[in-house]
C-alpha cells in the first residue's frame, strides 16, 4: 500500500508564479529515509525539494533538510522561505516568526512581514580572493575583474558590468571543473538594484539556479566592502529572475523575498 504525504510547489522571490524559483515542501510527521528523500527530489526535478518535519528536541520548531536532484545541501534559501511560506500560509502557524533546526548550518529563523514580506535570518560566509581557478576563464569565455572563494565552498567571479553577468553564456563543464558548491558570477548594480548576480551549480544537478538565497551569504559581505553599505537590493538575472533583500548584521545576514503558491497535491510514496 502506497503512502502520500503532501507536496506543494512554490515560487520564492516572486509575486507572481513563473517567476523567482521554483521550490518542493513536503512536511511530515517524521522523517523519511534518505533514499527516499533523494528519490523524491530527482522525481521532482527542482533545484530543491526541503522537508519540513515537527522537531521534538525542543531546540526549533521544525527540522528541515534540502535535497537537489542528486545530493544534499547543507542550506537552502529559496527552499527555506518556500517552507516558511507553506507553514504560515497552508498549515496557519500562528507565530511572526518560525525556527528550524538543520544538519550543518545551526538554527535558521524566518519571520514574517505585514506585506507577506518573509526574512531569513543566515550565517554569513565572507568570501576571500583568490588564485584565479585555472579553469576560470574558460567557464566565463574571458576573465573575471576579481574571483574569490567562501568558506561554503562557493566559488565568486566579479565582472565588470550588470550586461556581462545578464549576456553570459557560461561553459558548464568548465564549472562542474571548479568543483565547490557552484559559481556565483556578479557586477555592481544599476538603478534601483545595488548589484546583479547569476549562479550555477552543475556538480549539484543544476544548470543555473534561478534565484539563489544562499549565494548572498556570499555576495552581501563582499558588496558590503565594496560598496561600504549594509543594507542592499538585489537582483538575480537569470531567465526567471528574481528580487532579493540584504541586510548585513555582523556574521549574520537577513534575506528577504516574497513567495507565491503555484501547485499543492500529494506525493505517492512506496508503502
Amino acid at each position: 500500500m502506497n503512502k502520500t504525504i503532501p507536496l506543494y510547489q512554490v515560487d520564492s522571490f516572486a509575486t507572481e508564479v513563473f517567476t523567482g524559483n521554483p521550490a518542493a515542501v513536503c512536511p511530515t510527521d517524521e522523517w523519511l529515509s534518505v533514499e527516499v528523500m533523494q528519490k523524491l527530489a530527482m522525481e521532482n526535478n527542482l533545484s530543491e525539494t526541503a522537508y519540513v518535519v515537527p522537531d521534538k528536541s525542543g531546540v526549533a520548531d521544525f527540522g528541515l533538510r534540502w535535497f537537489t536532484p542528486k545530493l544534499e545541501m547543507d542550506l537552502c534559501g529559496h527552499a527555506t522561505l518556500a517552507s516558511a511560506w507553506v507553514l504560515f500560509n497552508e498549515l496557519n502557524v500562528e507565530k511572526d516568526s518560525i525556527t528550524f533546526s538543520t544538519q550543518v548550518s545551526g538554527i535558521l529563523t524566518v519571520s514574517r512581514g505585514n506585506d507577506g514580506l518573509l526574512t531569513m535570518d543566515f550565517p554569513v560566509y565572507a568570501p576571500r580572493p583568490a588564485p584565479h581557478h585555472k579553469m576560470l576563464e574558460q567557464a566565463l569565455g574571458g576573465p573575471a575583474l576579481e574571483y574569490l572563494t567562501a568558506p561554503n565552498g562557493m566559488k565568486l567571479a566579479v565582472l565588470g558590468s550588470v550586461a556581462a553577468v545578464t549576456n553570459l553564456k557560461p561553459n558548464l563543464n568548465a564549472v562542474a571543473q571548479m568543483e565547490g558548491h557552484g559559481l556565483i558570477v556578479t557586477a555592481k548594480g544599476e538603478g534601483e538594484y545595488d548589484f546583479v548576480s547569476r549562479f550555477f551549480a552543475p556538480l549539484g544537478g543544476i544548470a543555473e539556479d534561478p534565484v539563489t538565497g544562499s549565494a548572498h551569504t556570499v555576495l552581501a559581505p563582499y558588496w558590503a566592502k565594496r560598496l561600504k553599505k549594509e543594507t542592499f537590493h538585489a537582483r538575480q538575472v537569470s531567465k526567471r529572475g528574481g528580487d532579493v533583500h540584504c541586510v548585513l548584521d555582523g556574521e549574520r545576514v537577513k534575506i528577504s523575498g516574497h513567495g507565491v503558491l503555484y501547485m499543492k497535491g500529494q506525493a505517492h510514496l512506496p508503502g
